[in-house]
Order: C-alpha cells, then sequence, then structure tokens
C-alpha cells in the first residue's frame, strides 16, 4: 500500500478532565522521527475527521518534499466557548512527550497561531515548532529566526505567518489562471470564508487584479458582480473572521451563505469547513475549477461527480500546502523575515506545481488530485530509500 493512503501509525483519544471534552492526535507518518501538522478545535471535531487530515499533511509534506511526516491535532470544542483556552492547554500538556520530541504542531481551524504559542510558552516549550527547534546545533538562534518570521509584517497591517498560507491559495489560484490563459482582470473569483485562510486569498487575488465577486462567511454571502472591495471588508472582520455587516456597502448584495458555493465563476476556493461540498450541492457548482483552500472541502464522490462534470478540482494538499511548507522552509533556513523573499519562494513553487496537475487533466483525463498522489508517492519511496541507507533528511540551522 502507498505510504500516503496507509493507515495512520498511531492515534491518541483524550479526555479533558475538567470538561469531559475530548480531543484527538493522530500521527499518520513519521520521517526522520518527526510528524507535522496543526491543532484545530471545533464542536463535533472527531478522531475519523483528524485522520483523514492527517493523512492530507502526509501527502502535503511529501509533495512539497519536506523531511518530515504527516500528523494532526483535534478538539471536539467551540473555540468561541469560555473554556476554550484551558482545554487547548490541558491538551497540550496532555500531548506533551510527543510535541516535545516528535510532533511539530500550528495554527489550525479555531486555533490562531499566537494563542497556540502563547500555551506553549507558559509549558516551558517555547514556541509550538519546538520539536524541530531543539533539534538545532543552535536552538536559540532558530528559535529567533522561527519567531522573527511569523512576525514579519507586510503590506495591510498583518504578519507574514498570519498570511502566507492564504498567499500560497492565491498563487494556486494564479497557476490555473496562467495555465488556462485567462487575463487576470477577466477572472472571477468565489471564497468561502474570510478567516486565515480565505480571507488571504481573498486579498492577494484582489492585489493580482482579479475579480472577487464573491466572500462568504459564518453569516452569508457578500455578493457584486464588478468586485468587492476586499481589503476594506476585510478590515471589518472580528477575531473570528466575520465581517462587520453594519459597515458593508449598500450597493453589495447579501446572499444565504450557500451561495457562494453556486457562483457563476472561474474559480470556486472553498476556505471554511471540511466537506463542504458534497453530492447534492455538485449539480448547483458553476465554477470552472475549484481550488481547495480548507482541508477536505469536496468529498471523494462529489469529486468524482465533478469530475463527470468536467470541472476538475486542485486537491487541499497542494493547493493550502503553502503555510507547512513556508514554516518548514522557516526552520530549515530557505526562507527567513524577509516577506518578499517568502512569496518569491511560495510563488515560484506554486507557480509550478499547478500546470502539470491540469496538464494530466487535459492530455490524459487524470484528475489534478490522483497526479499530484502519483507525484507524493515517489518523492514518499525516494525518502525511505534514502533513511534505509542512513542519510539523513533533516539538517536544521
Amino acid at each position: 500500500m502507498a505510504l500516503v493512503d496507509r493507515d495512520p501509525l498511531m492515534r491518541v483519544l483524550w479526555t479533558d478532565p475538567v470538561t469531559g471534552r475530548n480531543g484527538y492526535l493522530v500521527v499518520h507518518s513519521l520521517v526522520s522521527g518527526l510528524a507535522t501538522g496543526g491543532t484545530r478545535m471545533r464542536a463535533g471535531c472527531t478522531l475519523s475527521e483528524v485522520a483523514e487530515l492527517a493523512r492530507g499533511m502526509a501527502r502535503k509534506t511529501a509533495v512539497f518534499d519536506l523531511p518530515v511526516g504527516g500528523a494532526k491535532g483535534g478538539i471536539d470544542c467551540d473555540p468561541k466557548d469560555p473554556d476554550a483556552r484551558g482545554v487547548l492547554r490541558r491538551f497540550v500538556q496532555a500531548m506533551r512527550p510527543w510535541l516535545d520530541a516528535h510532533w511539530v504542531t500550528a495554527e489550525d481551524l479555531g486555533v490562531p497561531q499566537h494563542l497556540i504559542d502563547e500555551v506553549f510558552a507558559e509549558l516551558g516549550l517555547h514556541q509550538s515548532y519546538h520539536a524541530a527547534i531543539r533539534r538545532a546545533p543552535d536552538p536559540e538562534r532558530t528559535l529567533r529566526r522561527v519567531r522573527a518570521g511569523l512576525a514579519a509584517p507586510v503590506p495591510g497591517g498583518l504578519l507574514l505567518g498570519d498570511v502566507v498560507g492564504g498567499y500560497g491559495v492565491a498563487q494556486s489560484c494564479l497557476g490555473v489562471v496562467h495555465a488556462r490563459g485567462w487575463a487576470p482582470e477577466a477572472t472571477t473569483v468565489a471564497v468561502q470564508g474570510a478567516g486565515t485562510m480565505g480571507g488571504g486569498a481573498a486579498y492577494y487575488l484582489h492585489e493580482a487584479g482579479l475579480r472577487v465577486v464573491a466572500l462568504a462567511d459564518a453569516a452569508g454571502t457578500l455578493w457584486h458582480p464588478d468586485g468587492l472591495d476586499v481589503p476594506t471588508l476585510l478590515e471589518t472582520r472580528d477575531r473570528f473572521g466575520e465581517i462587520d455587516r453594519a459597515q458593508v456597502p449598500p450597493e453589495v448584495r447579501l446572499l444565504p451563505r450557500e451561495a457562494v458555493l453556486a457562483a457563476d465563476v472561474d474559480v470556486l476556493i472553498p476556505a471554511a469547513v471540511s466537506y463542504a461540498i458534497g453530492g447534492p450541492q455538485v449539480p448547483e457548482v458553476a465554477a470552472k475549477v475549484i481550488i481547495e483552500a480548507a482541508n477536505t472541502p469536496v468529498t471523494a464522490d462529489a469529486e468524482e461527480m465533478l469530475a463527470a462534470r468536467g470541472i476538475p478540482v486542485i486537491p487541499d494538499f497542494v493547493a493550502n500546502a503553502g503555510a507547512v511548507a513556508w514554516a518548514w522552509w522557516l526552520l530549515l533556513g530557505r526562507v527567513d523575515a524577509d516577506p518578499v523573499r517568502s512569496f518569491q519562494v511560495l510563488r515560484e513553487e506554486m507557480l509550478a506545481k499547478i500546470p502539470p496537475l491540469l496538464a494530466a487533466w487535459d492530455t490524459g483525463g487524470r484528475t489534478p488530485r490522483a497526479a499530484a498522489l502519483l507525484l507524493a508517492e515517489h518523492r514518499n519511496e525516494r525518502n525511505r530509500a534514502a533513511e534505509a541507507s542512513g542519510q539523513g533528511l533533516l539538517s536544521i540551522p
């Protein structure tokens, strides 16, 4: 069985002794003794969900040729709950043996990077990349580089660590635009989700001249055929990524939340929740291409139905992998606190990866997912061979 499709190496179920809420850690694979993957928090989070996300992380690290395996953490708790921070702290404490030596985690749905870093610092682990940083010859220097990179300011008043994932999704979209020969200013986009990933993607696509005509958050869909003023709308978001409707211009239409999925656009970017597009939603999809910015936003059966309709799906483990790839480039010293350098490297990587996936679809009828999985497995086989021969894959300066 292919490494990226095998059963996870380990599953851990944790129950919070204070609230009774459950948390999960799934380690799908280890490379160089390490696995990487964020920690999410949402009401209804399940072990099977976390296991599927861990598999996705193994695919991401393989596609981007990172010397690390895949893992994921999840907590069944509403991040708006007053108990949420305490639950997160106790979860991190319980997972400390893995976080200390093997699991590199980071932000995810419901858990911003600054919050998880605060919890790590309180527990004496300094930062959520701790398991990798401690392997560096000079951990303090590596820690400084990581902190400087995450906190580097970028245009728009945000931090590099908060926007790099959305920037990567935007570059995936631009890879599609270039491969299809579309004029950017004539290309229309709908984005489901206005948080870190969706908001970042919408912002950078707007900056690139594309028309973001639909943008949805938990309260509904904002729509304007000439394109939304994305930067201004994003400035009104609260800490949960919801746009202040009192500050929405009157010419912008307020539509139901689900309307974004049926928008008649060139590109649809589901960037909110997993399984947003299932079989029942497929007949409503009008986009020419779907780019998965959330983790598994399109179910397997829906992707098959979309393929039958001639709509390719750029898989999440390519499109939204910019954040994890950049984090490891930062750890490995390929990038630093210079946003220009980070954006350049990520743009080059994404623009190189998307055209071959669409070419496989256009010429051989192979889905972008199938083409990307072949690439992932090839690189996993190479890494296994290197480790078996005693070659070190991980070198953190």
